[in-house]
């Protein structure tokens, strides 16, 4: 029987944020981390990804952002993209540096904006983590999506004088990236998700960082693992590609859903997420049964320290 706890945290803001965690029965195979999608949260719509994964022997680790579910902050803003990035970088590492933690392996997942966040994670501490599951990542504006630089100009201007008003004008995202009727109706239902339209700030972040990662896929270095539905209509396919042949990633995989939507891990039919867990549960197990590789690393560069290390007889 899985152990599932959460409690709340302070940030650097002072801002009170929640936390939950899953602890699998025995030893962890290793750490994991989830980054939720915009207007979600962690200990409801995630909860059937992290008993999968603890099921599987992980310990999963989540948080609402400020803004998000259970948190403080206006429902659906995001203020600054990299104040949410710090508090997951902080929360996370706090976690992985814990005396029982140190020698266990570290992945994030990321689903949607949160696949977008464990790229900027990853960024903040290139060596730090050891490999991540990107779900449909926000991690480029499509070509035939992206607005004109003048209206780009026009949002930025705007979002110093009504930054939380709900003007951006989008189609119901919950029946874009859910096939499943019943699983939209939970979303709806659930009062820690957002379902207004995106607030001016948090459309004008979401761009900026999708921008700012399109520039530099080069930079992603750390081994992943890429899921995209072929039908996901909420951020494209062709991007993902893009990620696998610009990553300078040696470890890098990509698996894409024929007819699958955007909600890969919990919005499609029960034998299709079936399918998607198999595959993310198969490249963990892999990776983590060919030992430590970054501890390996860090141990070496220990001993090749002391090596160096001045020595003076007494």
């Amino acid at each position: 029987m899985n152990l599932y706890l959460q409690e709340y945290i302070l940030n650097s803001r002072g801002l009170k944020l929640f936390t939950c965690r899953w602890i699998p029965k025995g030893d962890p195979k290793a750490l994991i981390f989830i980054c939720h999608g915009y207007a979600m949260e962690c200990s409801i719509t995630m909860n059937s990804t992290a008993i999968r994964l603890a099921n599987a022997g992980y310990a999963v680790y989540g948080i609402d952002y400020e803004g998000h579910g259970k948190s403080a902050g206006l429902q659906g803003l995001v203020k600054n993209f990299d104040d949410v990035a710090d508090d997951c970088s902080n929360h996370f590492t706090s976690i992985c540096e814990k005396k029982g933690n140190k020698k266990k392996m570290r992945y994030l997942l990321g689903e949607s904006m949160g696949g977008a966040l464990a790229l900027v994670l990853h960024r903040k501490k290139p060596e730090y983590w050891d490999g991540a599951v990107l779900v449909a990542p926000m991690c480029k504006i499509a070509d035939d999506m992206r607005p004109h630089p003048l209206v780009i100009s026009v949002l930025t201007k705007l979002c110093n004088i009504i930054p939380t008003w709900k003007i951006i004008p989008t189609k119901d995202i919950i029946d874009l990236a859910f096939k499943q009727p019943e699983i939209r109706e939970q979303i709806r239902t659930n009062p820690y998700c957002y379902k207004g339209k995106p607030r001016l700030k948090t459309g004008y972040e979401c761009l900026r960082v999708s921008m700012d990662l399109e520039k530099r896929l080069n930079e992603v270095s750390l081994p992943f693992l890429l899921l995209h539905g072929e039908e996901d209509r909420v951020t494209d396919n062709s991007v993902s590609k893009l990620l696998l042949e610009e990553a300078s990633s040696t470890d890098k995989t990509l698996k894409l859903y024929p007819k699958m939507w955007h909600g890969l891990l919990y919005g499609e039919t029960p034998s299709n997420i079936d399918i998607v867990f198999s595959d993310i549960i198969g490249w963990l197990d892999e990776r983590a049964s060919l030992g430590n590789s970054r501890l390996e690393r860090e141990l070496k560069s220990e001993q090749d320290d002391d090596h160096l290390m001045p020595k003076f007889d007494s």
